[in-house]
């Protein structure tokens, strides 16, 4: 008669550490979601209306077109130079290569887009964030 008792203690136990084990488990293998960082802060009126604002240490361009803001990675996805903004689109002055506002390629040798950025407003500033 002491034997059930004993196989469900010992049950319980085993349904407490295979619970506390998967527990455990599915830490380490479901991804944790990635923390957005905050690379540049622009204030919101300074910001042109259907401009751009051009931070060359940080090689990214904020633009604002009608009411979307956005912001492009300035280094020319063809060998790495630092693209010019100009006010039909951007330039990259080592080989050429040509992609208009949004980023997209127009003249090669590049062959893939400029990176966008994430831009969220926070309260009277434009956070952009990776």
């Amino acid at each position: 008669m002491a034997e059930p008792r004993q196989s469900r203690r010992n049950f319980l136990g085993a349904l407490i550490a295979l619970a506390v084990g998967g527990w455990g488990l599915s830490r380490f293998l479901t991804p944790r979601a990635k923390r957005r960082q905050t690379i540049l802060t622009v204030p919101r009126e300074e910001l042109p209306q259907d401009g751009a604002l051009v931070y060359r240490e940080a090689r990214i361009a904020v633009m604002r077109d009608g009411g979307r803001v956005y912001a492009l990675d300035l280094v020319c996805t063809h060998l790495g130079c630092t693209v010019n903004v100009t006010p039909t689109g951007l330039v990259c002055p080592c080989h050429g290569s040509a992609f208009d506002r949004e980023g997209r390629v127009l003249k090669g040798p590049a062959d893939r887009a400029l990176k966008r950025y994430e831009v969220t407003q926070v309260g009277e500033t434009y956070h952009v964030q990776v």
